[in-house]
């Protein structure tokens, strides 16, 4: 990763990428993804979209600071498919994100090598177009505070730049604020230092 706080992903899906080799058709699609349930329902869409293919086989990587992963062959000789799609999301530094290749067979195998470079080729097609952007990694505090000291709050809260995901305002206040992780401490410490409110991480 570039920086400790910051990842690359996408916010949106890209697909229908064509690699062709002996007549077998594979396609490629990219899916940001945050957790396993749903990787299964991208994969059943596309289940249902391309009922007629015969192999399904994909990769995903989930979680910023520490990465899960996971590949798939489905079906395929072992680690001629789920393998060479995993290696394109490393390649790419890519995380919170799902990559199938669906292949309609032509009828001519092609050999682990074959398909080894097909299933390759066709995630590195369908990432190369899809939009990767870079987030950072927040970390996320609830504000409690009684309302008078509001203006106090907020020009911290304005100097700071800090965004604000939810907030009650009555005689206590409660706001959630967002904040990256490299200036959490030293935010954290210029709340504290007020001594007239709260402050709470919220774990995940």
């Amino acid at each position: 990763m570039q920086n400790s706080d910051t990842y690359k992903t996408i916010e949106k899906s890209f697909g229908g990428e064509i690699f062709k080799d002996k007549g077998s058709k594979f396609y490629g699609y990219a899916f940001p993804v945050s957790n396993e349930i749903q990787v299964k329902e991208f994969i059943d869409e596309l289940k249902s979209q391309h009922h007629k293919a015969r192999h399904w086989c994909y990769a995903w990587r989930i979680g910023a600071e520490t990465i899960r992963f996971r590949a798939n062959d489905d079906g395929e000789p072992s680690n001629s498919a789920g393998q060479p799609i995993l290696g394109q999301l490393i390649s790419f530094d890519v995380t919170n994100i799902l990559v199938v290749v669906v292949r309609y067979f032509g009828g001519t195998k092609l050999g682990v090598g074959g398909l080894i470079t097909a299933y390759k080729t066709s995630a590195k097609l369908v990432l190369e177009t899809a939009k990767i952007v870079e987030k950072t990694i927040d970390i996320s505090y609830i504000l409690t505070f009684e309302y008078e000291f509001l203006d106090k709050v907020m020009r911290i809260i304005k100097e700071k730049n800090l965004r604000v995901d939810s907030q009650i305002m009555e005689m206590n206040c409660v706001f959630e604020i967002s904040v990256r992780k490299k200036d959490a401490a030293s935010i954290k410490t210029s709340f504290e230092n007020l001594r007239c409110l709260q402050i709470k991480e919220i774990d995940d």
